[in-house]
């Protein structure tokens, strides 16, 4: 039986996908920010004889639709180029920005001895970002419309930093306008905030998205420090800006609206790094803190803390391996079984494959799609090529991918199924 709300979060993710409208905003006298022409945001600031670019878009499509966007706002010559982060979807557009300018790139040294993320391989199909999935299925990638899907992230538009800075902040002059680079560690370590002082504008990079933050990535990252994080925010909280230019979705103008986005994106941070480490002190598993982490109702309320593309079950399973290791305390689990051997004992106890099969069929069937997956896992375990186990399965994924608010939750378990049917 589908209850009323079961699809309650997908309806509210593809409401969010409104945060993505194509717009050339005015920030600030002589600041505007390009949203929704790319993965991520691009900021023009003006200056005095040419013009400043804070981040560049996916790639060199992008950044020309974006430079056309902008018009004769965007005053040539081009005198800096400044990466917030080395994301591809942030520093895949310079070529174009820079044409025959020759500016300067900026970035944090780190930047440059960071080097591509490293990540888990591909498994079943999983794709976070939903990049092959069908166009009826997919909404969207969490902070931005779409990762990708129509013209690759490539590096093809990279151009190398000129410019780095080592220490915890620097001071720069470009085109007459004044502008301090702060180191902010937090979704990158190398990721820097620009402030323009003069105009009381900040561009965080992405260190503040309108969803609960990405804590600990499941396309296989290690966790993103959270102590770092929220002394980050507590840094950019003590400069009072007066609008903040985020790397994805719609800017947040005034002050006070600037404050609640930075405080609640601490506070959120904080509340969980705190209710882990205290059920960790108390012997607690991650699959128990799971479900009694939580965030204050008011937390949960706010609009930047929506789980579009973070999880609080995520960041609680990050903390606790990063904190204290694998090993969840339970002295069964120091050598479990593998997971054919689990299997094979399972399928035994419930009367042999085609009773599993059944069993798992009517859990599908009666909405317990979560129980019928893992079924249908210990027959694959002994039998990857089981057709019936597969389909079953895909189907499960499917029904749990179409109730999820977090995109990155959703078009993982759709791409996965679409591999299990063999239609991807």
């Amino acid at each position: 039986m589908t209850l009323p709300d079961d699809f309650a979060g997908r309806e509210q993710l593809r409401a969010s996908s409104a945060e993505f409208r194509r717009e050339v905003i005015a920030v600030a006298d002589g600041v505007f920010a390009a949203v929704g022409y790319s993965a991520s945001n691009v900021t023009l600031i003006q200056g005095d004889d040419g013009s400043i670019i804070v981040d560049t878009s996916a790639n060199p499509v992008d950044a020309r639709a974006i430079m056309e966007a902008f018009g004769d706002r965007l005053r040539r010559p081009v005198r800096a180029i400044i990466y917030t982060h080395n994301h591809p979807d942030h520093s895949g557009g310079a070529t174009a920005f820079a044409g025959a300018d020759g500016p300067d790139i900026y970035s944090h040294r780190m930047l440059v001895e960071a080097g591509p993320e490293f990540g888990r391989g591909q498994r079943d199909g999983g794709d976070a970002f939903g990049t092959k999935l069908p166009d009826a299925l997919f909404i969207n990638a969490g902070t931005q419309l779409e990762y990708g899907r129509v013209t690759p992230h490539t590096r093809e538009g990279f151009l190398p930093r000129t410019r780095t800075f080592s220490g915890d902040s620097e001071t720069i002059e470009v085109a007459g306008a004044r502008l301090q680079l702060i180191h902010t560690p937090g979704e990158s370590p190398e990721n820097i905030a620009v402030w323009i002082g003069a105009k009381r504008v900040l561009i965080p990079g992405d260190d503040v998205l309108k969803s609960y933050p990405n804590l600990s990535p499941i396309r296989g990252l290690k966790l993103r420090p959270p102590e770092r994080w929220i002394a980050s925010l507590d840094r950019m909280l003590a400069l009072e800006a007066d609008a903040m230019v985020q790397g994805h979705m719609r800017p947040v103008l005034g002050r006070d609206e600037v404050r609640r986005a930075l405080t609640d994106y601490r506070d959120g941070i904080s509340t969980v790094l705190d209710q882990t480490l205290a059920g960790i002190r108390q012997g607690r598993t991650p699959d128990e803190l799971v479900q009694e982490v939580r965030l204050s109702p008011q937390l949960a309320a706010s609009p930047y803390l929506q789980e579009y593309y973070g999880s609080v079950a995520w960041a609680v399973r990050g903390i606790y391996a990063d904190y204290v290791g694998w090993f969840d305390g339970n002295a069964t689990n120091l050598n479990p079984l593998p997971p054919a051997g689990r299997a094979a004992r399972m399928i035994e106890m419930a009367g042999g494959p085609e009773a599993m099969l059944a069993r798992a069929r009517q859990a599908v069937e009666t909405g317990d799609f979560q129980w019928g997956a893992e079924l249908a896992d210990c027959l694959l375990a002994l039998d990857p090529a089981d057709a019936a186990a597969r389909q079953l399965k895909a189907r499960a994924l499917t029904e749990l991918g179409e109730r999820q608010l977090n995109a990155t939750a959703r078009n993982y378990y759709l791409t996965t199924a679409q591999f299990l049917e063999g239609s991807a």
